[in-house]
């Protein structure tokens, strides 16, 4: 029963928005009434949120997944500010639907909160990928290297594609391969095969220019 109640609660708070979304997409939530976060069960809301997550980062659109998702997990970090993986997620969901400025301040409230924790800077990095800040991507990827993600699939597999955008084929292969000694796969060789292609071109660029030079 008393499950049953925090649900519809739940429910409730989502239909008193009259823009359901707009309030999150403002960056925080502007509740039309008064809620005491400390009566609202923390693990309940959160597999509520997962679910929705889940299903909203499948899309790029303001679904109603989406909407739901931002809403509890504005709840969340509202109700145990110093859980770092709500304010991921909520920069996940931001960055998914383009909402740049709140993604980021997500992603750097949680550093702020932990900076030890490799994951937002992971997520930084994935958030300058895509926007094809490439720089900007790779020292976020070496950062989250450093702190931990040594056996990161992802973050070995972008620190190498990020690398050989940038020409540095040695790198590259570098990355590439340890990504590889995790998850072999045959676009990973072939992405390898391409490195390995630049990085001899490279070399004969380079031993050609110094004969020519010496002569």
């Amino acid at each position: 029963m008393r499950q049953l109640i925090r649900f519809l609660l739940v429910i409730f708070i989502f239909k008193v928005f009259a823009m359901p979304a707009y309030p999150a997409l403002k960056g925080g939530l502007e509740y039309q009434i008064p809620i005491d976060y400390s009566k609202l069960n923390e693990s309940e809301l959160e597999e509520k949120a997962n679910f929705y997550y889940n299903l909203a980062v499948k899309s790029e659109s303001l679904t109603d997944e989406m909407t739901a998702a931002l809403n509890l997990y504005h709840m969340l970090a509202h109700k145990n500010p110093a859980n770092t993986l709500y304010k991921i997620k909520l920069g996940v969901l931001y960055d998914t639907i383009g909402k740049d400025r709140f993604a980021k301040g997500c992603f750097f409230d949680a550093i702020g909160i932990d900076k030890t924790n490799p994951e937002p800077f992971f997520r930084l990095g994935e958030f300058y990928y895509k926007r094809t800040f490439y720089k900007r991507a790779l020292k976020m990827y070496r950062i989250a290297y450093r702190k931990g993600y040594v056996q990161h699939y992802d973050t070995l597999y972008k620190m190498g594609d990020t690398c050989l955008k940038l020409g540095d084929t040695r790198a590259a292969l570098k990355y590439l391969k340890l990504a590889s000694q995790l998850n072999p796969t045959q676009e990973l060789s072939e992405k390898i095969l391409q490195a390995e292609l630049s990085d001899n071109l490279n070399k004969e660029y380079y031993s050609d220019t110094r004969i020519r030079l010496e002569d």
